[in-house]
């Protein structure tokens, strides 16, 4: 019989449906020995939680997180704004819950360095960071091969995530647009864990940073009949160098190539699309969730270079009920990578049916180390070029 996991969610918002959802659908995964149990959802919001009552069979709703926090669970996924992040994690893992939080892991810096100093003081509990995209078949395949070392001598990588939501001047401005609940990051706060999860997992080390960051609509509607400021980046780009340790041969070198870091809320066209790129003297490949079963690659081994265009289909990291002739969608992302957080609380990393598991918090270090230097560069760094 599965090992039982009792989950409460603080934050019943898009993302707290979208794991309920996961949960329900758990049985479309092939036994993997543990599922999770949804007993009790808290949101400040008494109208957001009507919908996990009607869904759900809970036994617990409140407004008052420190009441969720004193019921029977084993774990808990908390998604609310990020100036919310600090205290709300802290007070989770102080509780001995596990927990999968939203990115980026605190508003700021300092207070993602205060996050990761109260998990090293409860080393018992398992604390992971929300981010699903890679758990799609074709980024996982690019995933292995930068494992196996496949690529060769790394020529560059891009990635991105690419919206298009606020492309409209007249959408009504709400939290992600504002410094206090948002933080200065804007845009790389919101989406750029889940563009440096794969850079960050291979161990890679960021230098010689530069950024172009751009607040392109800078006033919206309140709702009120009034314009208010937008006070954060809707777009930026991150330009910095890798370095990585070759350990595929039998002496370890080092090699470094440029990385190019794409965070987007106003790209014309683009719904939500994920995208990574590696280029490589050996292997190239490139897959985007634009594009959900295809996987594009190009082996070098001399002579004409053509890509191949893969059809993956659905070959997930954890089997699941669905034939592989069809196709892998942002849910099924979803309950995979829900899948790796339960069977890492219930098993262990060690005991992990298949290796890959969620951002760890000293991934999403790294991407506050990131953004904050692209802010830095922002403020302090400004070249002009004449014409000619």
């Amino acid at each position: 019989m599965s090992q039982v996991l009792r989950f409460g969610i603080i934050g019943c918002g898009l993302m707290g449906k979208e794991f309920a959802s996961a949960a329900a659908r758990w049985c479309h995964l092939q036994d993997i020995g543990v599922k999770p149990v949804i007993v009790a959802a808290c949101d400040v919001n008494e109208s957001a939680i009507r919908w996990f009552d009607d869904n759900l069979n809970l036994e617990l709703t409140t407004t008052d997180y420190h009441e969720l926090l004193e019921h029977d669970l084993d774990a808990v996924y908390c998604a609310v704004p990020h100036n919310l992040h600090e205290q709300m994690y802290g007070d989770i893992i102080r509780a001995g819950k596990h927990l999968l939080g939203e990115k980026p892991f605190g508003i700021d810096q300092a207070a993602n360095t205060n996050i990761n100093q109260i998990i090293k003081e409860h080393p018992e509990v398992i604390v992971r960071c929300s981010s699903e995209f890679p758990f799609y078949p074709g980024a996982m395949r690019v995933v292995n091969a930068l494992q196996a070392g496949d690529f060769g001598e790394i020529i560059n990588v891009e990635a991105g995530f690419l919206h298009s939501s606020d492309l409209n001047p007249n959408k009504a401005i709400n939290w992600k647009r504002m410094i206090a609940s948002n933080g200065e990051y804007g845009c790389m706060g919101d989406l750029g864990m889940h563009v440096v999860h794969i850079p960050a997992r291979c161990g890679w080390q960021f230098s010689d940073i530069s950024a172009q960051l751009s607040n392109i609509v800078r006033e919206r509607p309140d709702g009120k009949g009034n314009m208010v400021p937008c006070e954060t980046w809707d777009n930026a780009t991150i330009l910095a160098r890798a370095t990585t340790s070759d350990t595929t041969s039998d002496t370890t070198s080092k090699t470094s190539f440029p990385i190019t870091l794409h965070t987007k809320r106003i790209a014309p066209g683009e719904m939500n699309t994920w995208f990574i790129t590696v280029h490589g003297t050996k292997t190239s490949m490139h897959f985007s969730t634009k594009y959900p079963r295809t996987l594009k690659r190009l082996d070098y081994t001399g002579g004409e270079q053509a890509w191949q265009h893969i059809d993956v289909g659905y070959a997930s990291a954890y089997p699941a009920i669905t034939g592989g002739i069809f196709e892998f969608g942002f849910p099924d992302s979803m309950l995979q990578m829900w899948a790796a957080f339960c069977d890492e609380v219930a098993f262990g990393q060690s005991g992990m049916q298949q290796p890959f598991y969620c951002v760890t918090p000293a991934e999403a270090a790294i991407s506050h180390q990131l953004f904050t230097a692209a802010l830095t560069v922002e403020r302090q760094h400004e070249v002009h070029v004449a014409n000619a």
